[in-house]
């Protein structure tokens, strides 16, 4: 039976590389010199910390870092941007999570939009993927159409495509 993977996954070692282009930029900005500006990679839990002396300074370091990635090929929908936190003094400091594996909640309205599309496919949540199998290879393909349409905030792709 035909089938396909709807999947939620950043290329991180495009990540990676787009934090690093930012580390070399903070070091040679004008704008940079002299402060606390720092950006700050951890790979186990998939999330960025942005250093900087103020919340502006955080928007521009946010700002070269979604450049960045879009150079990269990396959909910035990706990126959760989390609440800018005081990092002791006058230091601030912001999380940026990267989405990885679909949350059972989005795994649940790409359920509803393939069970209200009409068309002859079935959807099944397996860990942070979502199985879309069907009879036709045509109906997959209407059926990736149609969740790229509808859940347009998610960057999805779809892979493991099986006739």
């Amino acid at each position: 039976m035909p089938s396909f993977d709807t999947v939620l996954e950043a290329d991180f070692v495009e990540v990676k590389n787009a934090v690093d282009q930012v580390t070399r930029e903070i070091g040679t900005r004008f704008d940079f010199k002299g402060t606390g500006a720092a950006i700050e990679l951890k790979e186990k839990e998939k999330e960025i910390i942005l250093h900087g002396d103020a919340e502006f300074q955080l928007q521009q370091i946010d700002d070269v870092l979604r450049g960045k990635l879009t150079k990269r090929g990396v959909d910035a929908r990706f990126l959760d941007v989390g609440k800018v936190e005081k990092a002791g003094g006058d230091k601030v400091k912001q999380v940026v999570k990267v989405r990885n594996g679909i949350s059972t909640e989005d795994g649940k309205k790409i359920q509803q939009v393939i069970k209200g599309s009409k068309l002859k496919v079935q959807g099944a949540i397996q860990g942070d993927a979502v199985r879309v199998t069907g009879a036709k290879r045509d109906d997959l393909q209407a059926a990736m159409a149609l969740i790229r349409s509808e859940l347009k905030d998610l960057p999805l792709s779809f892979n493991n495509f099986r006739d």
